[in-house]
């Protein structure tokens, strides 16, 4: 799970997220296409900066499943892999 990836600390902490797949079908069975499919708003938690400006340490850790905002964080490709890198300010809730 753990990837050679480590954010910098620099106003906030910054957070790496794998984002969870896109929802393939509703609740009632109706399979989405792929033009109406919504970005995922959960992921999990890869690498966390250790310390922000301000010398805080993150509340969240590797391994945590977190609820974030729609258009948060800025989308990266690293080995194949897309990754989200965001402060830890724009995680909504630990699940």
């Amino acid at each position: 799970m753990s990837i050679n990836i480590k954010p910098i600390a620099g106003t906030a902490n910054r957070v790496v997220i794998e984002a969870a797949a896109a929802e393939e079908k509703t609740a009632s069975g109706i399979i989405i296409p792929d033009t109406a499919k919504e970005k995922p708003q959960k992921g999990t938690v890869i690498s966390v900066s250790e310390e922000d400006g301000d010398g805080k340490k993150p509340t969240v850790k590797a391994g945590d499943t977190v609820l974030y905002g729609k258009y948060a964080g800025t989308e990266i490709t690293f080995e194949g892999k897309e990754y989200l890198i965001m402060r830890e300010s724009d995680i909504y809730a630990v699940l």
